[in-house]
């Protein structure tokens, strides 16, 4: 093998390698709004409980909120907890984490739909879980 073509298979590992590692980094990092995370965006254990964190689960599974439609899941305070805590992270709501659906989470709700060309209504639908990535 010449020079050139030893010095290109390991450029091409490198990359490969630079590449791999970027692309786990990204399969790793959840997007999950229900996990505490630190300023820089790492998964980690809150010293804190919010109330909804020792709310009784209404449903077995996370698959089954799916299913519920949006005034149904408004009234679970454990999913309005979430929401509000997703709804904080991507800076549309600066209010108490309380698990009551109010006034000021549906002002949030109404201001993202908004941001993000939907239907204004100050409700929880389908797209704005789904801009959210909560099920």
């Amino acid at each position: 093998m010449s020079t050139k073509s030893i010095a290109a298979f390991f450029a091409a590992i490198l990359f490969l390698g630079a590449f791999a590692q970027s692309a786990a980094a990204g399969l790793f990092r959840s997007i999950d709004p229900l996990s505490a995370r630190d300023e820089w965006g790492v998964l980690h254990q809150s010293a804190t409980l919010n109330p909804t964190d020792t709310e009784k689960r209404r449903f077995l599974s996370r698959l089954t909120y799916n299913m519920q439609s949006g005034w149904s899941l408004s009234q679970d305070p454990a999913y309005v907890g979430a929401l509000q805590v997703a709804l904080r992270r991507t800076g549309y709501y600066c209010g108490e984490i309380d698990g009551l659906f109010g006034p000021e989470t549906s002002d949030a709700i109404a201001r993202l739909q908004k941001n993000y060309s939907m239907r204004v209504t100050g409700n929880l639908t389908i797209p704005v879980r789904r801009a959210l990535h909560l099920p």
